[in-house]
């Protein structure tokens, strides 16, 4: 008996591309001689839909769509996400059962989430119990997604019971798992350790079908596979693309071999993210500033890869602070991608801004020490200038600051932030050299000298990052720990890490909330990323303590508004 996993990308709320699209799917699983067609959580309307279900004709189209894919269907059991509706009228997300043009069966998600960038209780009621039912002979089991992670490790205290604690092999001859798991770093391999120990603790085979594409700042790898009672993978679908995966319960069949290397996956998974967000929200070119320096050569790499050298814009704007090996290396690496290089001399422009401006700043007080002032001028003419250019072309404006710069606010509100998309906000600056190389070590396209030459925005008299900020080796980590693994400032400086760069960053993050408040929607890599999923109030009066300190932000407060995020 064959099952085909229809490893789909949809687009949220494109309601009859979907369902045209999973109709084409079906019909080339059953030419292949498929018995039963799975397709993603949620596939239909695509994964998340988020406030759009709040609309009522969004939903009435979903169950009328919903009815239009049962109606198609054939001999081939068809199963595929979509919305339904509770009889206490509300919403619940399901997984249907259609064969021979009719519904034959239904179940609600169980375990709905409501961490990180998940708020799934927000919308839908809850099931009560996995459904099972006759399919092509077998008995199946279907569950949703995070019914499948119920004893994940970093999840089992989330939940009082684990929906499979009945499910084995007396009962089930096979678990199906529609699902629409955004793609993380952690992820390469906890996934498939994940729903390889299901299988094996229920001892009956699995099927998963996970969606893929992106969607906003979520990014879906795909990789859908089947795993066999005792664990073992024996089919996967292809990785960061569509697939139809063909294979039987009892013998190994098709596995397309992911690259679970990080800095690989993480530009696949960014160029994808860059080439779907750009498509999907309308745009066919996409422009950023090139500044000769390691950030921005990246994100230049990653969109002539996501959308086509021809379609990228890269613009160089000098000031009388730039270097000319900055401008050779931004040069050198346009002709290097192919894409479009513009040069737009800044300068007279920002001696407009100091005849002009200078006297009546001046007038209301002398600068203080780290003034900022004419550096976040140079940066917000820059920002300008990529507007001018977004708005004359049509080009997608890309920002390029890394999370490292980000988490501490060294980035410039309507200058270097100012864009549609931050490609590599959730990328630490350390891991941004980390995917460069792999880059190179593909073909050679990025300046050996952006990635060797020390981080500047070039925007004063030889300033360097590190005039500014911890070295990037030792702020990464404190981040990591902070953001990502909720740490205390205490508990960072007993696992080693310097008390007074610990103060110093934890300040610094915290007194730039309010810029990425305003951010660009970023990509999301890691376990934790600024943005949806992490929301922190920007007015809030709390304050981490190392124990013997006054207040933490009474040192550590930054005293300007931050630096420019550009190299």
């Amino acid at each position: 008996m064959q099952i085909a996993l229809l490893q789909l990308n949809p687009l949220i709320g494109d309601f009859e591309g979907n369902a045209r699209k999973i109709a084409d799917a079906l019909c080339k699983a059953e030419a292949a001689g498929a018995s039963i067609a799975v397709a993603s959580e949620l596939s239909l309307v695509g994964y998340p839909p988020r406030d759009l279900l709040d609309r009522p004709e969004f939903v009435r189209q979903a169950l009328r769509w919903s009815e239009w894919l049962c109606e198609r269907s054939r001999d081939v059991a068809l199963i595929f996400g979509s919305l339904g509706q509770t009889p206490q009228g509300g919403l619940s997300n399901d997984a249907i059962v259609a064969r021979r043009g009719a519904e034959v069966a239904r179940a609600r998600k169980v375990l709905l989430p409501n961490y990180d960038v998940f708020d799934e209780r927000r919308y839908f009621e809850a099931g009560t119990a996995l459904v099972s039912g006759k399919l092509a002979g077998l008995r199946c089991t279907l569950s949703i997604c995070e019914d499948a992670w119920a004893r994940a490790p970093q999840l089992d205290a989330r939940y009082a019971k684990d929906p499979f604690s009945d499910v084995g092999p007396e009962n089930t001859d096979l678990i199906i798992n529609l699902s629409a798991s955004p793609f993380t770093l952690p992820k390469l391999t906890q996934r498939p350790l994940l729903f390889s120990d299901l299988a094996r603790r229920c001892g009956v085979p699995v099927a998963m079908v996970n969606q893929v594409g992106g969607n906003d700042e979520l990014i879906f790898d795909g990789r859908s596979a089947v795993f066999s009672a005792t664990g073992e993978l024996l089919a996967q679908a292809k990785m960061f693309d569509e697939d139809l995966l063909l294979a039987e319960l009892d013998r190994p069949a098709r596995i397309e071999a992911a690259d679970v290397d990080e800095p690989a996956a993480a530009y696949h998974a960014l160029v994808l993210g860059v080439r779907d967000y750009t498509r999907k929200c309308g745009f066919q070119k996409a422009v950023l500033g090139l500044s000769g320096g390691i950030d921005s050569a990246l994100v230049a790499t990653l969109a002539a890869d996501a959308l086509g050298p021809e379609n990228v814009i890269g613009v160089a704007m000098p000031t009388r602070y730039s270097s000319e090996h900055s401008l050779n290396d931004a040069r050198a690496l346009a002709d290097a991608l192919g894409i479009q290089f513009r040069q737009v001399n800044i300068d007279p422009i920002f001696a407009s801004y100091l005849e002009h401006l200078e006297q009546p700043v001046n007038a209301l007080g002398a600068a203080r020490p780290g003034d900022v002032t004419w550096e976040n001028v140079q940066a917000r003419i820059r920002g300008a200038t990529i507007m001018a250019i977004s708005n004359r072309t049509g080009a997608l404006p890309l920002t390029t600051g890394n999370k490292s710069e980000l988490g501490v606010g060294y980035c410039t509100l309507y200058g270097d932030m100012v864009g549609g998309l931050a490609v590599i906000s959730d990328v630490p600056k350390t891991m941004v050299y980390r995917i460069s190389r792999w880059v190179n070590s593909v073909k050679a396209r990025i300046p050996e000298s952006s990635l060797t030459k020390p981080p500047s925005a070039e925007l004063r008299p030889d300033q360097k990052d590190e005039d500014s900020l911890p070295p990037y080796d030792v702020l990464d980590p404190i981040l990591e720990g902070y953001v990502e693994d909720q740490l205390s400032p205490a508990e960072l400086v007993a696992r080693g890490f310097d008390e007074q760069a610990v103060t110093r960053v934890v300040g610094l993050v915290r007194g730039s909330e309010y810029k990425r408040r305003q951010a660009a929607p970023g990509l999301i890599l890691t376990r934790k990323a600024f943005g949806s999923g992490r929301r922190v109030p920007v007015a809030q009066g709390y304050r981490e303590t190392l124990g013997h300190q006054e207040a933490l932000a009474q040192q550590a407060m930054p005293k300007r508004p931050g630096n420019d995020g550009q190299e």
